[in-house]
C-alpha cells in the first residue's frame, strides 16, 4: 500500500522588492491606475522574478519504507518536505498521504519561553497533534529521552540551547505518526545527542512506520535508508538503492569536493620554496573518487612544484572526521625522498590509506609541506579536499552483520584468534586460524 504519492510537484516562488506599508488611499489609487500601468508600463518598477524551487517531482513511497532525500543546498529538499507536511501548497501537481503525518522540520515549534519544560511538553505535544491522554502516557519517556528531569519545572527561557533542543526533539520524536518527515534534525545538538537522535530514527523505521529523511550526513542516510532520492535544481536526478545514489551524488561533484587544482602557480597555496598545484582523492584504479569503499585502499595525491631546490621537504596530511576530531596525521617518511634535498621540479606523491581502517562518514583532509631543523611550514591548505567512506551491510567489513550505530574514529579489521576447550577439559587449547579452518 502506498503511503506517499507525489505527482508532478512544482513550486514557484516570486522574488521581488519588499513593499512598504501602504495606506488605504494609496491602494485605491493604485487600483484606479492599474489599466494605465498595463498600457504604458510600470513607471520604471523592476519586474518580479520567479524561481522554481521544485519542477516536476514525482515519486511513490510504500507504507513502512524508509527513504532518504539528498541534494546540495537549494536543490528543493526543504520545499518538498514542506509540501508533504501541508505547510505550503504546490504551484502545480498534487500529493496524496495515507496516515497520520508528523514533521520534524523545525525543532522547537510551539515552545513558549515563559512556560516550564513540563508545561511545554503538553503545549508542544498538542500542537503536534497528540491527545492529552497520549501525552500523559508518553510523558516519562519524553523526559527521560531529553535528560532534563532536574529542570522540568524551570522556565525554558533559562535552558541552555542543548537542553532546549533535546526536549523539543524528544516531544516530536514520541509523536508516533504513520508517516514521519524529518529535515536535518541531526544538524543540531552535540555529537552524543546526534547519535541518540539517529538511534531513535532507526527505531521508528524498525517499527514499520514510513520515514522521509533529509540529511547532509551521507553515512546516516546509507545506514537508515535502503532507498534514497537525489534532487538537483528542483528535479529528481536519481532514485534507487542508497549506496548507489549516494556514490553517484559524491562522484558527480554535487557533494564532497574530491579534487582541487590551482592551474595558476602565482595563486596557488605556498611560498617562494614550494607551491601546491593539486590535491586529489584516488581509488586503486587511479580514478578520482569522492566515495571510498571502506574495504578498499584510498589514496590522497599531492601534486606540488618545488621552486627553490636544495630543501628537505616533507609532505604531510591531517585527516579530520565530520565532528572535527583529528583521525590521524601522516608524513612522507618511507619514500626515496625522505631526508633528501629535492631539486626544483614538479612532484606527485600519493599517501595510501589501507582498506578496513577508516570509519564510515565524511573525512576532511588538510595538506601541508614543511622542512625540519628548524620546522618551517611552507605550505598549508586547510580543508583541501574531502571524501566519504561508505560501509555497506554485506557483512564482510569490520561491521560484520551488525547494522546499528558503530562509533569510533577508525574501524580496523582485526585478526581474531580463538581458543576452545571441549566439555570437561581443564583449559582451552589455542587453535590457530589455519587449524580452525
Amino acid at each position: 500500500m502506498l503511503a506517499v504519492h507525489a505527482a508532478d510537484l512544482a513550486k514557484r516562488f516570486t522574488i521581488g522588492r519588499r513593499q512598504p506599508y501602504r495606506t488605504f488611499r494609496e491602494t485605491v489609487m493604485d487600483a484606479l491606475g492599474a489599466p494605465f500601468h498595463a498600457l504604458f508600463g510600470s513607471g520604471g518598477r523592476e519586474p518580479d522574478e520567479s524561481v522554481w524551487a521544485l519542477d516536476g517531482v514525482s515519486f511513490d513511497v510504500e507504507a513502512g519504507e524508509v527513504v532518504g532525500i539528498i541534494g546540495r543546498n537549494g536543490a528543493g529538499k526543504s520545499t518538498l518536505l514542506k509540501i508533504l507536511s501541508r505547510i505550503t501548497h504546490p504551484t502545480r501537481g498534487y500529493v496524496e498521504l495515507r496516515g497520520r503525518v508528523g514533521a520534524l522540520l523545525e525543532v522547537g515549534t510551539g515552545f513558549h519561553p515563559e512556560l516550564t519544560g513540563r508545561e511545554n511538553i503538553s503545549l508542544s505535544g498538542a500542537i503536534l497533534g497528540m491527545r492529552r491522554t497520549e501525552i500523559q502516557r508518553k510523558f516519562d519517556a519524553i523526559v527521560a529521552f531529553a535528560e532534563i528531569e532536574r529542570f522540568l519545572d524551570t522556565q525554558v527561557k533559562h535552558y541552555s540551547s542543548g537542553m532546549f533542543t533535546r526536549l523539543a526533539f524528544s516531544v516530536a520524536a514520541h509523536l508516533e505518526p504513520e508517516i514521519l518527515i524529518v529535515d536535518e534534525v541531526l544538524a543540531v545538538g552535540d555529537a552524543s545527542f546526534q547519535r541518540k537522535c539517529l538511534n531513535k530514527m532507526e527505531d521508528v523505521g524498525r517499527e514499520g512506520r514510513t520515514v522521509l529523511f533529509v540529511s547532509h550526513n551521507m553515512s546516516a542516510v546509507t545506514r537508515l535508508c535502503p532507498r534514497t532520492v537525489l534532487l538537483e535544481q528542483g528535479r529528481v536526478l536519481r532514485d534507487g538503492p542508497s549506496h548507489e545514489v549516494v556514490s553517484a551524488y559524491l562522484r558527480s561533484g554535487l557533494g564532497t569536493t574530491a579534487a582541487r587544482e590551482w592551474p595558476e602557480p602565482s595563486a596557488a597555496p605556498g611560498d617562494a620554496v614550494v607551491r601546491l598545484r593539486a590535491v586529489r582523492i584516488r581509488d586503486e584504479a587511479g580514478a578520482t573518487t569522492a566515495a571510498a569503499n571502506i574495504r578498499k585502499p584510498v589514496g590522497i595525491e599531492l601534486d606540488f612544484e618545488v621552486l627553490e631546490g636544495g630543501q628537505r621537504l616533507v609532505p604531510n596530511l591531517h585527516v579530520f572526521n565530520e565532528e572535527g576530531v583529528c583521525v590521524f596525521v601522516a608524513s612522507e617518511v618511507d619514500s626515496p625522498w625522505h631526508r633528501r634535498r629535492r631539486p626544483a621540479g614538479r612532484y606527485v606523491t600519493t599517501a595510501w590509506i589501507p582498506g578496513n581502517l577508516l570509519a564510515e562518514g565524511t573525512l576532511i583532509v588538510t595538506v601541508a609541506i614543511s622542512t625540519m631543523d628548524p620546522v618551517t611550514v611552507h605550505l598549508l591548505e586547510r580543508d583541501a579536499v574531502a571524501f566519504q567512506v561508505v560501509d555497506s551491510l554485506a557483512g564482510d567489513s569490520a561491521r560484520g552483520d551488525y547494522a546499528g550505530p558503530f562509533p569510533g574514529v577508525v574501524r580496523p579489521m582485526l585478526r581474531w584468534e580463538t581458543s576452545v576447550a571441549p566439555a570437561g577439559a581443564d583449559e582451552p587449547r589455542l587453535a590457530s586460524l589455519e587449524r580452525a579452518r
